[in-house]
């Protein structure tokens, strides 16, 4: 039997929270992307970077498949709240991951916004991004009760 230390429930409570706050911060970050024709400025990004270095990234997508690909990774983050609200041990390297991955995120598209003068494509979702990735950091508990 485990020993739950006291103030764990509202603890692992936040902790879910806050990835379900980043779960749909995500989902808005992506339709944010669709309607502004991110592709459109990603791809030539990439193309661009891939015949300068001949690394196989940064990859170019169609629509369909980088669309797809990121409703999965949507319904996967909101999926692992569950484990967050459980309080397992092994979601705390992954939340502080994911946040600073989010974080950087958000930050190139607001970053590219004022180098190109203007807003690029998911500049308007980038700031609650940030903020929900920030907000899972801290919400994610030092210790957890759960070893699995």
């Amino acid at each position: 039997m485990e020993d739950v230390p006291a103030g764990a429930p509202r603890l692992t409570t936040r902790w879910g929270l806050a990835w379900i706050g980043l779960g749909l911060a995500l989902a808005l970050h992506v339709v944010d992307e669709a309607l502004g024709g991110f592709l459109a400025f990603y791809n030539p990004i990439a193309e661009a970077v891939r015949a300068r270095w001949p690394l196989p990234f940064p990859p170019t997508f169609t629509f369909d498949a980088w669309l797809g690909g990121l409703a999965v990774a949507v319904v996967a983050l909101l999926a692992l709240s569950a484990c967050a609200f459980r309080g397992f041990r092994w979601m705390r390297p992954l939340s502080y991951a994911l946040g600073v991955f989010m974080i950087a995120n958000g930050l190139v598209h607001l970053t590219a916004s004022v180098a190109l003068g203007r807003p690029v494509a998911g500049t308007y979702s980038a700031p609650l991004l940030v903020a929900a990735a920030v907000y899972l950091m801290v919400a994610t508990p030092r210790r957890t009760a759960t070893a699995t």
